[in-house]
């Protein structure tokens, strides 16, 4: 089969690969009919080489298709039926799944418990499992992951494999009290769903944070005002005067360590000095009210040295974070997505190619050129 393989730092390749087999009882096979390039993706292109990638690792965690084989276990499924894949591997009956902690599988664990579930298509510290941007997948725990679709079901659908979760997620731990303003830093794919997902649930306010012309209007377009952080000296002293001079009610990061937010970092960057990497964390926390809530869904997977923890403590900062638990809201969404779409997931998906195209696809998604939000490979 055809599949896009990790190949060093920034270099992505599409290459003829194994095809997958059952291994357990509990496996399925799927035909991918469409994939997606995630914001997680980017880590592995710019950084795989310090979390866990080889070369020739099989990238993506989003994935949709036709059922082809099936163990002997998975009595859910047959060949023929279209399902869209989680981005976690869960069992759906461990002590961790039986309290919706999906993504804390303990079936699925890594490295001791050390790691959480493991992930498609995302470093040996995640299982090593092959990804989703290929021709064929090889879906273990099929007895609880696929989600079953039906063949009317939108193209947007493939979405509840990772970003719709994660941003429902995002916002159900943000916290967001009733009439209550939201910030969100960073309007990638899940951010600009947490801009939908909030004032669809009853915001009053969301004002949109990031610096890509096209990322702002399309936030705008979805009902958030908007601060370009680049044409400013300090966003954190912009969202205070824009909320009464005390902060948002919540606030969401949906950055992770890929932020770019401050001169000081694009400067270290010419000094080839290792950048702040956690600007939009600390962004996001000072821009909180007293007694308001920060929601962290964007990737980190570093050490933080100069965790502002006085500050936490004084201003009574409520703080939660993780990768979502996708199988405790995708009943939810999939309703939602076959009632009209009022998250208007559909629009999120802005470029389409092949697998072919998934090195210049990489590449466009990364400068952030041409518009590109989400972009969906059909194999």
């Amino acid at each position: 089969m055809r599949a896009v393989v990790w190949k060093g730092p920034r270099r992505v390749a599409v290459q003829e690969c194994p095809d997958p087999k059952l291994e357990e009882p509990t496996d399925a096979i799927i035909r991918v009919t469409a994939t997606a390039i995630c914001g997680s993706d980017l880590h592995l292109y710019d950084h795989g080489a310090t979390m866990g990638m080889k070369p020739g690792d099989i990238l993506g965690h989003e994935a949709m298709g036709e059922v082809v084989e099936v163990g002997a276990e998975v009595t859910g499924l047959r060949p023929g039926d279209r399902v869209v894949v989680p981005f976690n591997i869960s069992c759906g009956h461990c002590y961790m799944c039986q309290r919706q902690l999906y993504s804390q599988c303990e079936t699925t664990q890594n490295l001791k418990g050390r790691k959480g579930a493991s992930l498609f298509g995302y470093t040996h510290l995640y299982g090593g499992v092959p990804g989703g941007q290929a021709e064929y997948l090889r879906v273990p725990q099929a007895q609880f992951g696929p989600i079953r679709l039906e063949q009317s079901d939108p193209e947007a659908a493939l979405l509840l494999s990772d970003v719709l979760p994660t941003a429902w997620q995002a916002v159900e731990y943000a916290a967001i009290p009733p009439e209550g303003t939201l910030v969100v830093y960073g309007l990638g794919p899940v951010g600009q769903m947490c801009v939908t997902m909030a004032l669809f649930r009853g915001a009053s306010r969301v004002i949109g944070v990031d610096r890509v012309p096209e990322r702002l209007a399309m936030a705008r377009w979805f009902g958030a005002d908007v601060v370009d952080y680049s044409r400013v000296s300090d966003v954190t002293e912009v969202v205070r005067d824009l909320t009464d001079g005390r902060g948002a009610d919540s606030v969401i990061d949906a950055v992770g360590m890929d932020a770019d937010g401050s001169f000081a970092g694009k400067l270290l960057q010419t000094l080839k000095v290792q950048p702040d990497r956690f600007v939009a964390l600390h962004q996001a926390l000072a821009s909180v009210r007293r007694g308001g809530t920060v929601s962290v869904i964007g990737v980190y997977a570093a050490w933080m040295l100069s965790f502002p923890i006085g500050d936490l403590f004084d201003k009574q900062i409520g703080l939660r974070w993780g990768q979502a638990n996708v199988r405790r809201w995708s009943d939810e969404l999939l309703s939602l997505l076959r009632n009209g779409d009022p998250l208007r997931a559909g629009d999120l998906i802005t470029h389409h190619g092949s697998l072919e195209d998934a090195p210049s696809l990489y590449q466009c998604f990364r400068d952030k050129r041409d518009g590109i939000v989400k972009a969906v490979m059909q194999p």
